[in-house]
């Protein structure tokens, strides 16, 4: 785990109201605490590999080739037409899913028509699956991550064109 997820698991225990967590894995162990004021801090209070003297070798990100220049037009368009778009971010870090169940429908697809309230992902987050609702209406344009992929707080996961 590297410092900005661990980060953004503070911020997303801060969010959630929880005084203390405690995440364990095979690599290792991690305790968030709340101050006396309630308030956390972007210290870490404990963090030691579970099997003392093996440290977890970095995971390597693929890094994307340089973009088309048909790529970079379409992105072009698509920032000129975002003036009516709405971004829907994720609330939390975790494991984003198109469906409740791998036998069971996608929640939304790009052209769908939304309203507030309609369930249109789920993210897994230590093992608790937390349905994200729309606050808004309107019309799916985008769906910006793929399905069972790790999510961070605050990133976009959909666009939506607003009714």
């Amino acid at each position: 785990m590297e410092i900005k997820e661990i980060q953004n698991l503070i911020k997303f225990v801060a969010k959630s109201g929880a005084h203390e967590v405690k995440l364990e894995t095979d690599d290792f162990k991690i305790t968030i605490k709340a101050n006396s004021e309630g308030h956390f801090s972007d210290s870490i209070n404990s963090l030691q590999p579970v099997h003392p003297g093996v440290v977890p070798a970095p995971q390597m990100v693929p890094v994307k080739a340089d973009q088309t220049s048909a790529e970079k037009s379409s992105e072009e368009n698509t920032k000129e037409n975002t003036n009516n778009l709405i971004t829907i971010k994720s609330p939390m870090i975790g494991t984003f899913y198109r469906k409740s169940s791998p036998d069971k429908p996608l929640f939304v697809e790009v052209g769908d028509t939304i309203k507030e309230g309609d369930v249109l992902c789920v993210i897994e987050a230590m093992k608790l699956f937390n349905e994200i609702e729309s606050e808004v209406n309107g019309k799916i344009v985008k769906i910006l991550v793929d399905d069972s992929s790790p999510v961070e707080f605050d990133q976009p996961l959909f666009l939506v064109e607003s009714a």
